[in-house]
């Protein structure tokens, strides 16, 4: 949850951005799909980043007969045995997972919203 929150907050920050430095874009060209392409790309790669730990946790915490007890305490204990890796072990695979996927749905969203109201 926290993970789509923050990803939704950067979007709509990156989407405007973009929006200042490219006023006009018209729809239907494919510019603006492509750049809601990227700004969905971007924020779901730092969303992620940022997040990882927290699904790192959970992940353990999942683990049945572990020496993991509480969300804080697993992430000590991670932290402390594997060192910075050991929080981020995993993360590759999910950003190659999760950012084309978000790309491509984010630029549809934004393309039906945009035929929708017009």
């Amino acid at each position: 949850m926290a993970e789509t929150v923050i990803h939704f907050v950067i979007y709509e920050a990156i989407k405007a951005r973009l929006e200042e430095q490219f006023p006009g874009v018209e729809h239907s060209n494919g510019n603006n799909f492509l750049r809601c392409m990227v700004a969905g790309a971007t924020s779901k790669t730092i969303a992620t980043c940022v997040a990882y730990p927290h699904e790192v946790a959970r992940t353990r915490l999942r683990e049945e007969g572990t020496k993991y007890r509480s969300f804080f305490q697993t992430l000590l204990v991670v932290y402390q045995e594997e060192g910075r890796a050991g929080l981020y072990r995993g993360i590759g695979t999910q950003l190659i997972r999760q950012i084309p996927n978000t790309a491509i749905m984010m630029a549809t969203y934004e393309l039906v919203v945009y035929l929708f109201t017009n």
